[in-house]
């Protein structure tokens, strides 16, 4: 049974802020106690309130953007003892220090990516090969 009236699409706080790429705890109390709604969503990405703008420029942020900024991945910073979400600035001190484990952790990197992509090109190169 299908209905007849547009039913709005939400999303838990959580949710917007993976979406967002932000730190959920770093965000305004309004956010975090409501729901957000898919056009709530979009409004965010396509004019970022000013907190949402300080959020992605100074942290803190979340490991997955942690790691990114870092060039490791999610389990190399926990492998690295980086357990919390870290601002800007403690994410360019890190860099600045460049402890062994990052760099470590950025060689393995570099590593899995290069392997992705040997096997990308031996699959392209199958494919023509049985085309």
């Amino acid at each position: 049974m299908t209905s007849h009236h547009q039913n709005t699409q939400t999303m838990k706080p959580a949710t917007a802020a993976k979406k967002l790429g932000v730190y959920l705890e770093a965000t305004p109390a309004e956010f975090r106690e409501g729901v957000v709604s898919r056009t709530e969503l979009n409004a965010l990405q396509s004019d970022p309130p000013e907190w949402l703008r300080e959020l992605r420029r100074n942290g803190p942020h979340p490991r997955p953007v942690v790691a990114s900024k870092l060039g490791v991945s999610i389990s190399g910073l926990a492998r690295g003892g980086v357990t919390e979400a870290l601002t800007t600035e403690q994410i360019d001190a890190l860099k600045a220090e460049n402890p062994e484990w990052l760099q470590k952790e950025r060689a393995t990197q570099a590593e899995v990516r290069k392997e992705a992509v040997r096997i990308k090109e031996k699959n392209a190169q199958r494919r023509e090969r049985e085309s």
